[in-house]
């Protein structure tokens, strides 16, 4: 699939075709997240460096699980 590059004010844009951005689940005004893989790069709506943190808290409050039950009493 193909995607152009086009000149958006003083910036450079990717126009997403339709169906990618269905399949991506984002409208005009989202913010999509650019990750560099070896092959290249990925697009995703959604923030990698979040979900890290997430799965850090995750890992921390099943850890800390009985002492988080406490605090919250």
């Amino acid at each position: 699939m193909r995607a152009k590059v086009t000149k958006i004010g003083n910036s450079t844009g990717v126009i997403l075709p339709k169906a990618v951005a269905e399949r991506l689940k984002v409208k005009q005004g989202d913010v999509v997240y650019l990750t560099e893989t070896p092959s290249g790069y990925t697009v995703t709506p959604y923030n990698p460096e979040f979900a890290e943190q997430m799965e850090a808290a995750r890992q921390g409050m099943s850890e800390y699980r009985n002492a988080l039950h406490e605090l919250a009493k």
